[in-house]
């Protein structure tokens, strides 16, 4: 069955607002954005040191996540690198110099201060390792153990 024909014109225009904003802030920002990668308007990305963002390929940052590259107490810039197949939770803090592996999942309200390693969930504050050999597509979907399991 077809969505409705709001439903398309919704994802149609959102899709466009998405290309829009990643153009925006490679072009004007000097972002390093990967294709397909959707961040959220209400994403807060540090304009201090904008080149110091790197963000994969089909990854998410939702809404009110911070991705912070700067430390203004130790007068510090550090890049942030977010993989490919990421999903950044809901009012997550990404601390800058912090490295985020391929195919990641950040629990919402997570404060992330060290790097994690591919394939892993984190949550809490700060963000502790919750699982491991986490498996994710495009834009940080989890492959359910159902899916792969063999019968």
């Amino acid at each position: 069955m077809a969505a409705p024909l709001a439903t398309q014109i919704r994802e149609w225009l959102r899709e466009g607002m998405l290309r829009v904003r990643r153009r925006y802030l490679t072009w004007v920002w000097k972002m390093e954005i990967g294709e397909g990668t959707a961040i959220s308007m209400s994403a807060k990305l540090d304009l201090t040191n904008p080149r110091g963002i790197h963000i994969g390929r089909y990854s998410v940052v939702t809404f009110g996540a911070a991705i912070l590259t700067h430390d203004y107490i130790n007068m510090v810039d550090r890049d942030v690198r977010i993989g490919d197949n990421c999903f950044i939770g809901a009012h997550s803090i990404i601390l800058p110099g912090v490295t985020i592996g391929d195919g990641c999942i950040v629990a919402a309200g997570s404060v992330v201060a060290r790097d994690v390693p591919a394939g892993s969930l984190v949550a809490g504050n700060p963000a502790r390792l919750v699982e491991h050999n986490v498996q994710t597509t495009r834009y940080g979907v989890r492959i359910s153990r159902a899916m792969y399991k063999v019968s």
